[in-house]
C-alpha cells in the first residue's frame, strides 16, 4: 500500500508539471527538455491513473479550502 500511495503522489506531481508545460506550449513559448519529458510521460499514463491523480488533487484542494474556510469564517459566528 505504501508503494501505491507513493505512485499516486508521483502521478499528481507529474500532472502538475505537464499542466504547466501545456500552458507554456499554448502561449507559444519553447519547452525545456524536462517539460517535454513530463508531457510525454503524462500522455502515456493510463486513463484511470490520470483520473485518480486529478481526482486526488480536486479532493485535496476542496478539503484544504473547506478547512481554511471553516477556520477563518468560523470565528465570526457566535455559538
Amino acid at each position: 500500500m505504501t508503494e501505491e500511495s507513493a505512485e499516486i503522489f508521483d502521478d499528481l506531481y507529474l500532472g502538475l508539471r505537464a499542466g504547466g508545460a501545456i500552458r507554456k506550449q499554448r502561449r507559444g513559448e519553447p519547452l525545456t527538455q524536462e517539460e517535454r519529458e513530463a508531457l510525454g510521460r503524462w500522455q502515456r499514463l493510463s486513463t484511470w491513473r490520470k483520473a485518480i491523480a486529478i481526482g486526488g488533487f480536486a479532493l485535496g484542494t476542496f478539503g484544504l479550502g473547506f478547512t481554511l474556510g471553516g477556520l477563518v469564517f468560523g470565528r465570526w459566528r457566535k455559538a
